[in-house]
């Protein structure tokens, strides 16, 4: 059975043909990339890497053609992905796949909040009109994007959010990379819809604690609105840090100057999506699909303190 990837030089797709490798012959794998140069280490053990750009939808078809279950990972270009996602499950039905899974968010059905949940909602729709078996893969929010918010938290001894009393089961990259891998490679999983989170739920509160616990500091938690987060994520990023916003996390080391308003709206909106409930799912199936149980966010996070 052939298997497919796509995006295949992402840090999520590599942990899952990784975790195929160890089950499926390298000239069953298919990895379909941007830049081929990047997986040339894949290439030398057997692997078929074929270029493929979402942008460029005519390079789609023949990059999945032989394959028969198909790997789609959520697209990074939020504008465009939902048209990009639609051309990939069409091209995908073209080259002769039979079945795709898709890793989706929690909960994307309107009216989440969240500014990636349009376009994970459009996908499964599309999905589920396409006549193809599918498979969804709502993954939670990743446990590796916390460290920022635990360094600068313990930094300043303050966790300053808008996620009210909202809980999320923060899950690691590595996880949602074995449940997918597990998923292509296996039948038994139609027309399924996962929740793939960790194992406890955290609220704010929690999170002050388990960061002040790692950094042996106090941390306090301090609420404000979406509006007063995005103007002190802005001021921040400028240099700038209002008064009473300690703790807010410097985004100039992740989005570049043009784009501060926009990553600012973009983290607000997630603690929106999380404060009116709908990042709230806490399951097992990481250790049903994986054979394991989810590694905690209190590890993974001690373990990227660790590597530093």
């Amino acid at each position: 059975m052939k298997l497919v990837i796509t995006g295949a030089s992402g840090q999520l797709a590599r942990l899952a043909a990784e975790r195929v490798l160890a089950n499926v012959a390298p000239e069953d794998l298919i990895l379909t990339t941007r830049t081929p140069a990047v997986l040339a280490t894949f290439a030398a053990r057997g692997v078929a890497v074929r270029h493929a750009d979402f942008a460029a939808p005519h390079t789609l078809r023949a990059a999945f053609a032989g394959g028969e279950r198909l790997l789609l990972v959520s697209a990074t270009d939020l504008g465009q992905r939902t048209t990009q996602h639609l051309a990939a499950v069409d091209a995908a039905r073209a080259a002769g796949v039979g079945h795709i899974v898709y890793t989706s968010g929690l909960k994307p059905e309107p009216p989440n909040p969240a500014v990636v949940a349009p376009s994970h909602y459009a996908t499964e729709q599309a999905l589920a009109r396409s006549g193809l078996g599918w498979t969804i893969l709502r993954n939670s929010l990743y446990a590796e994007y916390q460290a920022p918010e635990a360094a600068q938290a313990i930094a300043s001894g303050a966790l300053v959010h808008n996620r009210g009393s909202g809980t999320v089961a923060y899950v690691t990259r590595e996880d949602c990379a074995a449940v997918a891998a597990a998923v292509l490679a296996a039948s038994g999983h139609a027309g399924a819809c996962y929740d793939v989170t960790g194992s406890e739920a955290y609220s704010a509160a929690d999170l002050a604690a388990l960061y002040g616990e790692l950094g042996k500091r106090a941390v306090v938690e301090r609420r404000v609105s979406d509006a007063e987060l995005i103007a002190a994520m802005v001021g921040t990023a400028g240099g700038r840090r209002p008064p009473g916003m300690a703790g807010v996390p410097q985004m100039q080391e992740q989005f570049a100057a043009d784009h501060r308003r926009y990553g600012a709206e973009l983290v607000a909106s997630f603690g929106r999506s999380i404060r009116e409930g709908y990042m709230s799912a806490c399951t097992d199936h990481v250790a049903k699909l994986v054979g394991r149980p989810a590694r905690s966010l209190r590890q993974a996070l001690a373990l990227l303190r660790g590597a530093r």
